[in-house]
């Protein structure tokens, strides 16, 4: 029956007077420091990328709220990504709440497996983001098994279809209009293939750190070229001088 047909049956994020007793945070830790780094990597070089933007949301490791019966059982969902568009960057959040928020789900997870986790990433997981989250693009990958990258995208009968790779490996997110894929460096002093994101034309897109140092970089190859044109410019000063000296003139009084 539908919501339609029967004003009773109405969706949980609805509820006139949902939960209060909220828990943010649980006191269990990340997997391992890859795993918070490569966390913090994702999150950080979206923001960079859209530093312009303040019509999305992007948080890791934050709990998910969804339904009363999820409080009730305090069946906890933090993904280690999700990205939420068309909402307000600038509110500040505990955890997203969804009947706070306009009954708005992520439109994009990113989940950061282990050997412990994968089977209920692969499965309880994507189920749960499938069917209930409606999640468009969904991504698990192993900090420490580069061949891990998987990803699903919701198709228009609401089920997940599995994302094929491109030459480089990389799979395709919709939302974002960006790539997914690894790249092999050393980041807050650890290496490892990470997951990183990359734009339409392949290029990576960079933490702010990153972009800092290329525009660094950007600056002294510029100054290195004016020294060189200015050096260029006054060699080829000198020749002509020499040439006016050969046929009898004195460039300096010209």
């Amino acid at each position: 029956m539908t919501t339609e047909n029967n004003p009773r049956a109405i969706l949980d994020w609805e509820h006139p007077t949902p939960p209060t007793d909220l828990i943010f945070d649980d006191g269990e830790p990340l997997e391992s420091n890859r795993h918070r780094i490569a966390m913090n990597v994702l999150i950080r070089s979206l923001q960079q990328a859209w530093a312009d933007r303040n019509d999305f949301f992007t948080g890791g490791n934050m709990f998910i709220y969804y339904s009363s019966a999820q409080v009730r059982n305090r069946d906890f969902r933090g993904p280690d990504l999700f990205v939420v568009l068309n909402v307000d960057g600038n509110n500040s959040r505990q955890g997203w709440v969804v009947w706070e928020e306009n009954g708005r789900y992520p439109d994009v997870i990113v989940e950061l497996m282990s050997p412990s986790t994968a089977k209920i990433d692969k499965t309880v997981k994507k189920d749960l983001y499938e069917q209930t989250f409606h999640t468009s693009d969904y991504f698990v990958y192993d900090p420490f098994d580069p061949t891990s990258l998987q990803g699903w995208h919701l198709d228009h009968n609401q089920q997940y279809q599995s994302l094929t790779p491109n030459e480089c490996g990389w799979l395709w997110c919709q939302k974002l209009g960006l790539w997914l894929g690894t790249y092999e460096g050393i980041i807050d002093r650890e290496t490892a293939i990470w997951l990183r994101f990359y734009d339409l034309a392949g290029n990576l897109v960079l933490l702010p750190e990153e972009a800092a140092a290329a525009q660094a970089q950007t600056a002294v190859t510029q100054a290195e070229i004016a020294v060189v044109r200015e050096e260029a410019a006054a060699a080829q000063v000198a020749r002509l001088a020499a040439r006016l000296r050969e046929l009898g003139e004195n460039p300096d009084m010209l």
